[in-house]
């Protein structure tokens, strides 16, 4: 049975090896090569998380699609996903601007991992459910706006009166949640179009895909689209594409106390690669090939696959994804 799997890429514009102009050629040989979407991250003060190293550099995604958009017109451009220490009022104003500029779009949206970002942007002291608050008025909000609505809002986190916002996009912007825990499934089947956990193992993703299930029935809802962003390596052999990848690092994510609803491999405790199949696909392009199928057997529609270790090779990994990987899965 040909797939419906869909495929994307996590632009390179944050760490060492961001370019705008690696973003906006990688784009164009990503759609050259069929691929359905690209996607980027969101920073308001970039602190890289431990496993991908120390640079900070981070160029504003939504400036990176709007780049993309003048030069791509089939591919989809997603975020992944955007944090609500953006006003509503400016987030809705600018991925309604964006799609002006493409056919299609898809606002992944996120409580964000880093506190500090909040406190730069003027929120003092907020908490997660404070954050968890902030995403759904965001998405709320915003689909008001799309709408044309001339709206009016006032709580604990904004106050403002008869804002209306021109130009409306085209068409609907599905709107996607982003995590990997429970909450988030619930709140992706409450109030959002889609689900995209990041990178999540396999046998995590397995269950937290049969809960989605059942809670987009509980909130009589038919079943969102699923999402997965999972760190991917490609070379001549699994050992090479492995050396290219920080491995410990990835392993120890599994680790951390914030990882506590993941299922645990039968030793309790997160210690090999294997332990983290799904979360890293790493290999021949036949081995990632079979990862990927593996994923869509688990019920993904959406793979955006996550070269940040290979930037330096970009546009060769691109090359083998298009070249290899597309047409094994497609086939």
């Amino acid at each position: 049975m040909a797939t419906k799997l869909k495929f994307g890429l996590l632009l390179p514009h944050f760490c060492e090896y961001a370019s705008t102009e690696l973003c906006i050629e990688g784009a164009k040989r990503a759609e050259a090569y069929g691929f359905d979407s690209v996607w980027v991250r969101d920073h308001l003060v970039f602190e890289p998380h431990g496993m991908e190293g120390e640079d900070n550099t981070h160029i504003e995604g939504l400036l990176i699609l709007a780049a993309i958009s003048s030069v791509c017109k089939k591919l989809t451009l997603g975020t992944g996903t955007v944090i609500s220490h953006r006003h509503p009022i400016h987030l809705a104003q600018s991925m309604a601007g964006l799609s002006t500029m493409c056919e299609n779009l898809i606002m992944g949206l996120g409580l964000g991992t880093f506190p500090h970002e909040f406190e730069a942007a003027g929120y003092k002291k907020v908490t997660l459910q404070d954050r968890a608050n902030m995403a759904k008025i965001n998405a709320e909000l915003c689909r008001r706006f799309w709408k044309g609505e001339k709206v009016s809002y006032k709580d604990d986190y904004y106050d403002f009166k008869d804002v209306e916002l021109k130009p409306t996009p085209k068409k609907p912007i599905p709107i996607w949640y982003g995590g990997g825990t429970p909450a988030s499934v619930r709140r992706a089947a409450e109030y959002c179009d889609g689900w995209m956990p990041g990178r999540i193992p396999t046998a995590t993703f397995n269950k937290m895909v049969k809960y989605l299930e059942e809670q987009c029935k509980a909130n009589g809802r038919p079943m969102v689209t699923t999402g997965a962003i999972p760190i991917t390596s490609l070379d001549k052999n699994r050992d090479n594409a492995l050396s290219k990848v920080n491995v410990k690092g990835l392993i120890n994510e599994g680790n951390q106390p914030a990882k506590k609803t993941w299922v645990r491999p039968k030793s309790g405790t997160f210690s090999t690669v294997e332990d983290i199949e799904g979360l890293l696909m790493a290999g021949t392009p036949a081995d990632v090939a079979r990862d990927t199928k593996r994923y869509e057997e688990a019920g993904l529609n959406h793979i955006v696959f996550d070269l940040r270790f290979r930037y330096a090779d970009w546009y060769q990994q691109i090359d083998l994804l298009g070249q290899e990987v597309l047409p094994a899965v497609r086939a």
